[in-house]
């Protein structure tokens, strides 16, 4: 008869990208190369989400719900500025599904506002809220992030081109009097 597992100890799939590390009761996010977008600045921004997720399992067991409660708010709300900027970004690249996409970010934040809601009051949802934010972000990222990385890099790859030789009004100036 074989042991069951501890109950704060969930099983991912190995390509998840969550990996136990230590005690076989804490489970860290570790990010992994497939999740990259190819947008430095959306990576960047990723990596701190998953770094956030792990201060939040470190902070639980701190055992200070003060503390939690803070990690918890910074999340949220880095997350949203997260969201928004990706969404501006999406907008200005000309992203087909951009609507879509604005649409799976409030689904989510409606989701992690009743986690946020019930821990102010007092119900102990830390560890469901860690599961749901790592499985729900990775997959995110490895889909729908995905799905609009190319277009926006090409964007911002035109953007880049066109401010490294100066604006359309310089430019025109440069061709025609120069």
């Amino acid at each position: 008869r074989s042991m069951p597992r501890h109950p704060r100890a969930p099983r991912f799939p190995p390509h998840s990208g969550i990996r136990r590390q230590g005690d076989t009761r804490m489970t860290l996010l570790i990010w992994q190369d497939d999740m990259d977008t190819g947008i430095d600045i959306i990576d960047g921004q990723h990596r701190r989400i998953v770094e956030m997720i792990n201060h939040l399992h470190v902070t639980q067991k701190s055992m200070e719900r003060f503390a939690v409660g803070e990690v918890i708010d910074e999340l949220v709300d880095y997350t949203l500025s997260h969201f928004a900027f990706e969404e501006e970004l999406m907008e200005e690249a000309g992203y087909p599904f951009c609507a879509a996409h604005k649409r799976v970010h409030e689904v989510f934040t409606k989701r992690v506002s009743e986690y946020r809601m019930r821990f102010q009051a007092g119900e102990d949802v830390v560890d469901e809220l860690k599961s749901m934010l790592s499985r729900w972000l990775f997959n995110h990222i490895r889909n729908d992030d995905k799905a609009y990385s190319e277009q926006v890099r090409q964007h911002l790859d035109r953007f880049s081109r066109q401010h490294q030789q100066g604006n359309w009004l310089t430019r025109t100036v440069q061709r025609l009097f120069a």
